[in-house]
């Protein structure tokens, strides 16, 4: 089991390591550190980073992706990344997340950003823009009433690892 997280966020450089997260863990790590989101419902696999103490800085969740379109079998997408602020912690779990992806046997990753969010973390990793979404009204419809989660009317990025190659 890893070490509890900081109280607060914190900037310092340290020295950062992959690290197998149960879901639950995950979870949870997404609740206390992810700016806007929730944890989505479920995850095909996590990862994390964790300093030379053990203390989980960060964490990865990919999934199915939201998008029907894209679920194909082939493709997975990074639904949740939440940090304490450790730096470069993002780019390293992207990557990471990309080759587990493929070790698996998927051809594609995929994540969004939201406008606002400068994607350093995915550049750093190599991921390349394939889209701008515009704003969405949200999911609620009146056939399936939804209750809004604050998200919506906010336009997106769509990036995609580096294909293999």
């Amino acid at each position: 089991m890893l070490a509890q997280q900081p109280a607060k966020p914190t900037v310092d450089t340290v020295r950062l390591h992959l690290v197998p997260v149960r879901q639950a863990d995950a979870k949870r790590f997404v609740e206390t550190w992810h700016r806007h989101h929730r944890p989505p419902p479920g995850a095909v696999f996590n990862v994390g980073a964790a300093d030379a103490d053990g203390v989980l800085r960060a964490v990865a969740m990919v999934g199915r992706p939201v998008a029907r379109m894209f679920d194909n079998g082939q493709t997975l997408e990074v639904t949740r990344t939440a940090t304490d602020g450790a730096r470069n912690a993002n780019s390293l779990l992207y990557g990471a997340a990309w080759r587990a992806a493929k070790a698996l046997g998927y051809t594609r990753l995929i994540t969004y950003t939201q406008h606002g969010e400068s994607g350093a973390s995915l550049r750093a990793a190599g991921w390349t823009v394939i889209a701008q979404r515009p704003p969405r009204r949200g999911w609620d419809c009146q056939s399936r009433p939804r209750t809004s989660k604050g998200i919506d009317y906010i336009a997106r990025t769509l990036w995609e690892a580096p294909l293999p190659g």
